[in-house]
């Protein structure tokens, strides 16, 4: 071989192909492994499933290294004498030298051949020290404390902890069940000053509200005199609070966690579709909380959003078919009564006498099969509802229409809401005499007046909730709540993301994709074939292709970008300047 030709890839070692990726050889209790610089000791080890137990440190925040229960063994090479080559095991690994004292895994950043220790004597050592510590004035209320069942502190003092105290004296007391702001509550006493909670409000909530002031054992946090936490990210320092010392107002002493059952779904609120976990028993649910998606919402969502889920179990909920009478009041149908005067009724008027209003709250396949019936009427007119607020900055975007996005593509229409003040003017001059409306009550957010209604010959109405729609309509079809149904959405950002059922709708209310195929079926006298919403996604992936080769089960729970859009999330693009300047991790 000449000394040109080069020598084959083969002959290099991993350890050695490392550097031109930007990779680190890195030996993790015995084991090497290759991560790329920078990466913080804890990261690296997270990623190799060796669990490093914390408390301060929080991805998504910066830093601190306040809690000190993340102490590992690091080690280095020693360095050679003058004239001598590093001594190299078989592997061609520098042999490691073990530093005499542990080193904050959060903090520091792997560096080639480097060693780290998660076990041994002074590790272990070093924790059971560190949780005698935080357990000293820490109280003995587990069994009265809503964070049973999620408490980091329960679970490392019975993984790393040393079993006993040799603590005697009285504990120090702390405030108990402050009232610090409307949606959240303070018990000091369990308090561990990992200041996650602080940090969240000042870097990623932007209302650094939260403090801690004394010393020492009598250390409490606080809100700022003349302030309470009444942001409207407040809950999240419940969600990343270690222990029990930051619980909610609507969930505290509701029901414990390890009863409830967990699922994956997106939040309806506004077009930036924050992806949740709907936490229920016995068909009720009790709690949602933010699930992680750095493409969406990262780990956060505001509380206006987590908490409008009440009104699905509200005493308004509408659980059959209803007619009106000659007499003006609704009486119950059933739904093969409700379809039949549906249907009997549409057919009276030509079809430009016939409109059609849908919601931006509406799944891809309800948006669909309504886009159908409008085709199956004939000439009519179809628009949406806009809902539009002022954006936070964060996370709530000024569209409060989920599915925005999805409404352009199924309908292929630049402006889905552009006809509706020809519907509206259409009704209030008579030339309209016939209106189906899907999921909007019209008179507190279509801009329609009740005289403008009373004026239809026919008005069938699809809502969870009676309103004053409902009130003035001939037929009232009981629909399903969003964690009541499946089905597919397009946020704001371009991403296709699954909607999953938690619940069973009430009564005889039934999902909407399915309310729209039987009203489908009923005008045009035909069978659709759709025996299950995977048949509509399908239909939608045959006719959209922005949805060709999907279906309902190839969309993660992370979702799926489909189409690019332009729009860019505040609170994403400040967390990723954080993390390329190397404030934060994650």
């Amino acid at each position: 071989m000449s000394d040109t030709t080069p020598a084959p890839a083969e002959i290099y070692l991993p350890k050695d192909l490392a550097a031109e990726k930007g990779m680190v050889n890195v030996q993790i209790d015995g084991v090497w492994h290759q991560f790329p610089r920078g990466t913080r000791m804890i990261e690296a080890c997270r990623s190799v499933k060796v669990e490093v137990p914390h408390y301060c440190y929080h991805p998504k925040l910066t830093a601190p290294g306040n809690c000190r229960m993340c102490l590992v063994q690091m080690g280095m090479p020693p360095r050679p004498a003058p004239g001598q080559e590093p001594v190299r095991d078989e592997s061609g690994y520098e042999n490691i030298g073990w530093m005499p004292r542990p080193v904050i895994a959060c903090a520091n950043t792997v560096a080639e051949n480097m060693g780290i220790r998660t076990t041994g004597e002074l590790v272990e050592k070093c924790r059971e020290g560190v949780m005698e510590f935080l357990l000293i004035n820490h109280p003995l209320d587990c069994p009265i404390c809503d964070q049973a069942g999620e408490c980091r502190l329960q679970e490392f003092s019975v993984g790393f902890g040393k079993g006993m105290s040799r603590f005697i004296d009285l504990k120090v007391k702390k405030p108990k069940n402050v009232d610090i702001g409307p949606r959240i509550r303070l018990d000091d006493e369990r308090c561990i000053m990992c200041s996650r909670c602080i940090r969240f409000m000042d870097e990623v909530a932007g209302d650094p509200v939260l403090g801690f002031t004394q010393r020492g054992t009598h250390t409490t946090l606080t809100v700022h005199p003349g302030r309470l936490l009444d942001s409207n990210y407040s809950l999240n320092t419940a969600d990343i609070c270690p222990v029990g010392a930051l619980t909610s107002n609507d969930f505290r002493f509701q029901m414990r966690v390890w009863f409830l059952k967990e699922t994956k779904t997106i939040d309806v609120n506004c077009g930036t579709g924050s992806n949740i976990t709907v936490w229920t028993r016995e068909n009720k649910i009790h709690r949602i909380t933010p699930r992680q998606n750095d493409e969406v919402n990262s780990c956060w969502m505001p509380d206006s959003h987590r908490l409008n889920f009440h009104h699905i179990d509200s005493a308004a909920r509408l659980t059959e078919p209803l007619l009106r009478g000659d007499d003006g009041n609704h009486k119950s149908a059933t739904w093969a009564e409700a379809n039949a005067v549906v249907a009997t009724e549409l057919k009276k008027f030509p079809a430009n006498q016939v409109a059609l209003i849908g919601s931006g709250r509406m799944t891809n396949e309800e948006l669909l099969l309504t886009k159908k019936i409008a085709a199956s009427i004939g000439d009519t007119r179809l628009a949406l509802v806009p809902r539009l607020g002022e954006a936070d900055k964060l996370l709530v975007a000024a569209d409060r229409n989920p599915n925005s996005v999805g409404a352009r593509l199924v309908w292929q229409s630049a402006d889905p809401a552009g006809s509706l003040n020809a519907i509206r003017e259409g009704v209030r001059n008579g030339s309209i005499k016939a209106l189906i409306s899907l999921g909007e009550d019209l008179l507190s957010e279509g801009g329609f007046s009740a005289e403008d209604l009373a004026k239809l010959s026919f008005h069938v109405h699809a809502n969870i909730l009676a309103n004053p729609t409902a009130s003035l309509a001939h037929v009232v079809l009981p629909a399903a709540a969003f964690t009541e149904k499946r089905g597919s959405m397009v946020n704001l950002c371009g991403r296709l993301q699954r909607l999953n059922q938690a619940t069973l709708a009430p009564g005889h209310a039934r999902d909407d994709w399915e309310i729209l195929r039987d009203l489908m079926e009923s005008l045009t006298g035909q069978t659709s074939g759709f025996k299950t919403i995977e048949h509509v996604f399908k239909a939608l992936a045959e006719t959209i292709s922005e949805f060709n080769g999907l279906s309902l089960s190839k969309i993660s729970d992370q979702g799926v970008s489909i189409v690019a859009t332009n729009y860019k999330i505040p609170l994403l693009e400040n967390e990723r300047a954080r993390k390329a300047a190397g404030i934060i991790n994650g």
